[in-house]
């Protein structure tokens, strides 16, 4: 969820999943994929920051959820034939963690 501002003042949370469109007409309105429409104060580039942090925060959080499963099952906890004893895994050569890449796709429409 994004916080915004209503133009009338009050701080309402939003689901960016559901944004279909934002307007700049000169007020930013933004319609959600039902017809709803919001006033908001924040300009459309405010919006749009906001949309693409949300949605960073999403795929970083899952990478790491997804990150954290792969070492329970492939380095012991849980995992009775676990080669290394339940250690952690060994660091890279430039002395960071091994990542997962998570490749995007794009939409067919």
């Amino acid at each position: 969820m994004i916080l915004l501002t209503r133009l009338g003042g009050p701080v309402f949370a939003l689901n960016p999943d559901l944004v279909e469109r934002c307007d700049c007409t000169p007020d930013t309105v933004i319609t959600l994929v039902d017809g709803k429409k919001y006033l908001v104060a924040e300009s459309l580039p405010e919006v749009i920051s906001l949309i693409r942090q949300y949605r960073a925060t999403v795929i970083a959080d899952a990478q790491h959820m997804a990150g954290e499963a792969m070492l329970t099952v492939s380095h012991g906890r849980n995992n009775p034939r676990a080669t290394n004893g339940g250690e952690t895994p060994p660091e890279s050569d430039d002395g960071t963690e091994p990542t997962n890449v998570v490749q995007l796709h794009p939409r067919e429409r």
